[in-house]
């Protein structure tokens, strides 16, 4: 007897203690928006050279040719050129193409990032503030016009969870170039859009009416239809939409990068990422599905995980889709994409790089900026002349 009481009181903890990383999980995931980290270190700046260059540790991200950019704890953001130097066993040299704000210099924190624009201008864009009208309240948003005529399908850039619009302006610029006018969107708690409640994400269970509000500012200010870019959250959003039979004929077709196709799965990942199990992700699934759970999470409703299971729902996909995803992607899984071009190759195309997430782009810019092209080409009638010049620009 005293055994079998002693078993039940080891599950129980077990049971406590497993309950409680769900918990944990679950808030993580959800958090308000924070600040970023600064958890690199500028050894040392080689000014030898006609351009200055910075030694970083030697990271599998400061280590990856491509377009990225550091983000410095002094509010300065500088532009680093795709080549790699090697420094060492330990370090890597990058040459600096651009600065703004504050100088670089040795001994500064510094952010990794692959948010390599900070505004419409700094990507040599013209933009209006704007704000989109929503249920919560209003959201800023930039409407920018094409160069040259303007087509009656506009582009709508959504964000993902962490980020920020500024993130979109790698895919606004190609948009921009075959003749798409684009509205980039900030929604409910993401440091920018309404702050609700607590200021949690409901990793786009909520955000998606936000989003959906830009839709019809489209449709009143001169779209006859719309493109939805997603990334990461943003094309969970995305999809949401593009689900909708009352924007069925208005949502004509989706961009994704690096999609989050499925929550549980993604949260596994993540809990990957971060050093744990991945199974324990499924833990963080009854306190965001369950009523009297998800109060205690810190949000006032509980979401649906099941509406966002794409490989599930695959067959409910109408418009044509293009992927963009990184085979490195540690956080939206890259099988899920695979997976779903397989089920829905009728409607859906897909093009893989050697990238982690969200970082597609910054690994290949030119082929990412030409295969967008080609595929707006396609879905847009914009000539495939001016989509091969866009490719090589």
């Amino acid at each position: 007897m005293k055994a079998a009481w002693a078993v039940a009181g080891a599950l129980t903890a077990s049971s406590v203690v497993l309950g409680g990383l769900g918990l944990v999980i679950a808030r993580r995931l959800t958090a308000p928006v924070s600040g970023r980290r600064y958890d690199l270190t500028i050894r040392s700046l080689d000014n030898s050279v006609e351009r200055p260059i910075v030694i970083l540790d030697r990271t599998p991200h400061t280590a990856a040719p491509g377009d990225y950019c550091l983000i410095l704890e002094n509010g300065g953001w500088v532009r680093l050129a795709p080549g790699v130097e090697d420094r060492g066993p330990c370090l890597v040299g990058r040459e600096v193409v651009g600065e703004s704000g504050p100088a670089v210099a040795a001994g500064q924190r510094a952010s990794w990032s692959g948010i390599y624009f900070q505004s419409p201008a700094d990507a040599g864009l013209q933009s209006t503030d704007i704000e989109i009208q929503t249920d919560v309240g209003p959201a800023p948003a930039w409407l920018i016009p094409p160069q040259g005529s303007p087509s009656t399908t506009w582009a709508i850039h959504i964000h993902g969870l962490g980020s920020t619009r500024a993130g979109t302006l790698r895919g606004v610029q190609v948009a921009a170039e075959v003749g798409m006018t684009s509205l980039v969107v900030t929604y409910r708690n993401d440091g920018e859009g309404p702050r609700v409640g607590t200021g949690r994400s409901e990793l786009g269970a909520a955000e998606v009416d936000d989003v959906r509000s830009a839709v019809h500012y489209a449709r009143e200010n001169g779209a006859s239809s719309v493109i939805l870019f997603g990334w990461s959250m943003g094309a969970a959003i995305a999809l949401q939409l593009a689900a909708d039979p009352k924007l069925r004929g208005v949502v004509a077709g989706l961009v994704l990068e690096s999609p989050v196709l499925d929550w549980v799965s993604t949260i596994n990942a993540n809990c990957a990422r971060s050093g744990l199990p991945a199974w324990t992700g499924t833990l963080a699934v009854p306190w965001l599905s369950s009523r009297p759970l998800v109060r205690l999470v810190g949000l006032a409703n509980p979401l649906d995980l099941r509406s966002f299971d794409w490989i599930e729902r695959a067959g409910e996909l109408t418009v044509p889709t293009l992927i963009l995803h990184g085979s490195l992607d540690t956080s939206s899984p890259f099988g899920l994409s695979t997976r779903l071009r397989a089920f829905r190759s009728d409607i859906i195309a897909m093009e893989a790089f050697h990238a982690d997430h969200a970082l597609s782009w910054n690994s290949d810019r030119l082929r990412w900026n030409g295969r967008l092209s080609v595929w707006l080409a396609s879905q847009t009638g914009y000539t495939k002349s001016a989509a091969t010049q866009a490719f090589r620009s």
